[in-house]
């Protein structure tokens, strides 16, 4: 099975088990609490209609009116400022639910702003986070710098705990902060914080929700906007320094693979002209011949030939190694033309000066390379015989 899907089935295999055990802690938790709870609100529910001599119907019917009005409980949700907090709950897919559009043309606009919102707004974080990263990583190694320390290189492991106490200390801040202003535990007010960050959004604790703070309080209006905001770039800065990196394993994968298919093309017939792909170190451990030596030195090979217009196939490369076998297991970085392969064709009736037009056989054994691969550097011992467009 190929790696890619052997991680693909592991991932798939571990989310079902994360939550079947989650689930069953929930239940744990929760279910004793949610029973409880519902019996008290069932005798709350009888005692209020004996007193105010109600039926069933009078009662659902003032339910739902109470339900109505919740939204409506905190003030005047849609002026500018509400408007304004709505569209961040938005585009940032945190839906607190604390306000919805009620008309048709409003969800409709609603849709469509998301649509072209949420992505925006995602590429922005991630941009954001990787200059965040990008200026925390110039810090570290100025500061490595300033203290004489020897090794001066910022490691990943450095990264992700700043990251990590930057995350913590966003959180601790904006739970003092809502903790004071509206009057929540500090425990409840850091998990408030937790669920707006992640963009989970439960909305059983939303700010701005007491008091007519929307209308009443600008600066308290300005900071929460500010915080949500600042908070999720710091969070953007930490799942693009975590998160990304193993998200992008699987292309790391297909171009190791294809890396290796290049190399055992080397062995195709003379006629053909055979691309090579670059050769990292870590990926070039293969065994020589007879398995009794290691590519161990090898730091890549670049054997793709850029902005060339046609090139021999009779371009061999002179190693020092010796490889046996069908598939190669280095190749040599020396690039250049077979010495002996000169000699050998230097009295044949076709041959051709190379300092003339650049090729050692007949043009009919000549080659076109229809396709170049971009990205990869072009190799000196070729550009004694690179040919200009225009001849």
């Amino acid at each position: 099975m190929k790696r890619q899907n052997a991680r693909t089935l592991a991932l798939i295999v571990s989310i079902l088990t994360y939550l079947v055990v989650g689930a069953a802690v929930f239940e744990t938790l929760e279910s004793k609490q949610e029973k409880s709870h519902k019996r008290r609100l069932d005798v709350r529910k009888y005692e209020l209609m004996r007193k105010l001599n109600l039926t069933k119907a009078n009662f659902e019917e003032l339910e739902l009116v109470i339900l109505q009005l919740k939204p409506h409980k905190a003030g005047v949700q849609w002026k500018f400022a509400g408007s304004f907090y709505f569209a961040i709950t938005v585009i940032t897919t945190i839906g607190y639910g604390h306000a919805a559009p009620s008309t048709d043309s409003g969800k409709v606009f609603c849709m469509f702003y998301a649509l072209l919102g949420i992505p925006l707004t995602l590429v922005m974080f991630q941009s954001l986070g990787e200059r965040i990263n990008m200026f925390v990583r110039y810090l570290l190694h100025q500061s490595k710098k300033c203290l004489g320390m020897r090794q001066t290189e910022v490691s990943m492991a450095n990264m992700v705990t700043v990251g990590f106490f930057s995350c913590m200390s966003t959180l601790c801040v904006g739970a003092a902060a809502f903790s004071h202003c509206e009057g929540w535990s500090f425990l409840h007010a850091f998990y408030y914080c937790f669920i707006t960050l992640t963009t989970i959004g439960f909305g059983d604790y939303v700010a701005l929700q007491r008091d007519d703070a929307l209308q009443n309080d600008p600066r308290y209006v300005a900071f929460c906007f500010v915080y949500i905001l600042m908070g999720l770039t710091v969070i953007g800065a930490f799942l693009n320094l975590v998160v990304l990196r193993f998200l992008t394993m699987n292309t790391e994968d297909e171009r190791r693979d294809a890396k290796q298919k290049a190399l055992m093309s080397v062995g195709k017939p003379r006629g053909e002209v055979t691309r090579f792909l670059p050769l990292s170190t870590s990926t070039s451990s293969t065994a020589v011949a007879n398995n009794t030596t290691k590519a161990k030195d090898l730091k890549g090979a670049y054997t793709e030939v850029l902005h060339f217009q046609t090139i021999c196939s009779c371009l061999w490369y002179r190693s020092k190694e010796k490889l046996q076998g069908s598939i190669p297991t280095m190749v040599p970085q020396e690039m250049t033309f077979s010495d002996a392969y000169l000699q050998q064709n230097s009295n044949c009736p076709h041959y051709m000066d190379p300092g003339s037009t650049g090729c050692v056989c007949s043009p009919r054994q000549c080659t076109s390379i229809s396709s170049i691969t971009t990205g990869l550097h072009i190799l000196s011992p070729f550009n004694l015989f690179k040919r200009r467009s225009s001849v």
